[in-house]
């Protein structure tokens, strides 16, 4: 039986997985996949010019940065490609079992372990297992969310998700709806209207902020420069860390500087897209409210004569096509819902030491809701890797992960050496953050308009992270053991070697300093 069980090999679980390695040493371990390879979001969205919209060398591991990478920002194959070598590297294609879904996973206060059901998604087979520790690397962005509209199973010809592209649709000569513009959208339409025999309807809801373009190739001396000259890539990947730093603290924290980015963007939009379009393209909320969306040639598409946006909203879904609030039939051979993901449930279903589910703490609490997006009362020994509000606008989901892995292991080496049991965070101390967070929220400008940052898109802020990642490092840096019952052998061991640590830390006369700096980050952040 492992000690640790991983679910999901996605960036999150294949991050976990390495960093035990690397970092512990620790080999026992498993990770149960219900796909049939690695990747996660990167293996499953395959739609045409699927892409990271954050700089690629940014979005890669820390301990693996890649020279070679042919663009700023990867594409979705070169993704996939470099999430399969880091499996082959670290050899840990055989510590994952694939097509497994876990159905369950329950805590035993007895016996200090969670008992994990799994199901081979081919055969239907169940498997039973235990853990000391769960970790749930399943993302936020996992389950294709499709929008609740009347009539939609009453559609008959070709209809998907953009996270599932079929590609057995062939989009040739047909008449496309493609419901949603978010980042997907603005990806995937370009591509498939180079084709002037798709006739493209794109039915949208609210308008969106579309950056300039930022993506460009990188060249022979770049390349070159990164794997020959020490220490290039690192500084360069830090520099891009610092850039969207120093932005989202200027845009956020500076109105004159918002309204003058703000300013050039709307120029920007204007200067791209077809007159007639510009009243429903230029969002009426502040910038930053939802996700900044990086142009790729997607306004220009909107000149082709295949390509067309309406804005009256979908009343009902038909036989061949949809009825818009006004009452308008459109027809269409192919339906493409870019409608985005559930990101405000929890689909594994794991019990804690009350008896209730994971989803059942959140529905109590009006939306997700954890320690540092990390850990969840009652919930011993459980682990959320990009667990609710830890999204960031304006960084990598790469930093996030690193943080909370790091935060995690000084969890998971106790456990490992039986010192410690198990580690709960209390309500008090989820509440007092949870509290912080949602006062900071509240003044954001994330409340000005309806995104997937929120439950159903207009309720409780329950994804994105209020402030800089310097904030949340700072935040992460050390657990504070006070917000945590533990349990653990009678020996007193455990508590000795947190008075030692906490002697050692007061001792280093870099304490001081860094708690300065903490203060001053923690001020500067509101």
């Amino acid at each position: 039986m492992p000690q640790i069980v991983i679910v999901g090999s996605g960036v999150g679980g294949l991050s976990f997985a390495i960093a035990l390695r690397r970092q512990l040493g620790f080999d026992d371990f498993v990770i149960y996949e219900k796909a049939s390879d690695v990747g996660g979001t990167w293996r499953d969205n395959i739609y045409p010019g699927a892409a990271s919209d954050v700089s690629v060398h940014f979005y890669s591991l820390s301990t693996d940065l890649k020279p070679d990478w042919p663009s700023t920002h990867g594409s979705q194959p070169d993704m996939e490609q470099y999430w399969r070598q880091l499996a082959v590297k670290y050899n840990l294609y055989k510590r994952i079992t694939f097509n497994r879904l876990v159905i369950s996973a329950e805590w035993s206060a007895k016996e200090q372990l969670y008992h994990i059901v799994s199901e081979d998604v081919v055969t239907g087979e169940k498997f039973s297992t235990t853990a000391k520790i769960l970790v749930s690397a399943i993302g936020i962005l996992e389950v294709p969310r499709f929008p609740d509209i009347p009539g939609l199973d009453s559609y008959k010809g070709a209809m998907f998700h953009s996270a599932r592209w079929d590609k057995a649709v062939d989009l040739r000569g047909k008449k496309v709806g493609v419901i949603g513009n978010g980042a997907s959208a603005t990806q995937f339409v370009p591509i498939i209207t180079e084709d002037h025999s798709v006739q493209v309807t794109q039915l949208c809801r609210t308008p969106n902020w579309l950056l300039p373009p930022i993506r460009a190739d990188y060249n022979a001396s770049w390349k070159w420069t990164f794997k020959n000259v020490w220490g290039a890539m690192r500084f360069y990947r830090n520099l891009l860390y610092l850039r969207s730093e120093l932005m989202y603290l200027l845009v956020f924290a500076f109105g004159f500087v918002r309204n003058q980015y703000t300013k050039n963007v709307k120029d920007y939009m204007k200067q791209s897209a077809p007159e007639k379009d510009y009243d429903n393209l230029i969002p009426s909320f502040s910038l930053g409210c939802k996700r900044l969306l990086p142009d790729t040639n997607y306004l220009a598409c909107l000149h082709r004569p295949n390509m067309s946006l309406n804005w009256d909203g979908v009343h009902s879904i038909c036989e061949d096509g949809i009825i818009t609030k006004m009452g308008e039939k459109l027809s269409f051979d192919v339906l493409i819902f870019a409608t985005g993901f559930t990101a405000d449930r929890f689909p594994l279903k794991v019990v804690g030491d009350a008896g209730k589910t994971v989803q059942q703490y959140y529905d109590s609490q009006g939306g997700p809701k954890a320690y540092h997006g990390t850990t969840v009362p009652g919930f011993p020994n459980l682990f959320l890797l990009a667990g609710p509000n830890t999204v960031t606008g304006h960084t990598s989901v790469i930093l996030t992960e690193e943080l909370q892995i790091d935060y995690i292991l000084q969890f998971v080496k106790p456990i490992l050496s039986n010192l410690v049991s198990s580690f709960t965070v209390t309500p008090r101390a989820t509440d007092d953050y949870n509290e912080l967070i949602q006062r900071r929220l509240a003044r954001s400008v994330w409340v000005e308009c309806v995104s997937w940052y929120r439950i159903g898109g207009d309720g409780k802020i329950s994804s994105i992270f209020p402030g800089p990642m310097m904030l949340f490092a700072w935040w992460l840096r050390k657990p504070r053991w006070s917000d945590y019952v533990v349990e653990a052998p009678p020996t007193g061991e455990w508590e000795r070697k947190v008075r030692r640590e906490r002697w050692a830390e007061k001792a280093n006369p870099l304490y001081y300093g860094s708690l300065l700096s903490g203060l001053f980050v923690s001020w500067v952040n509101g």
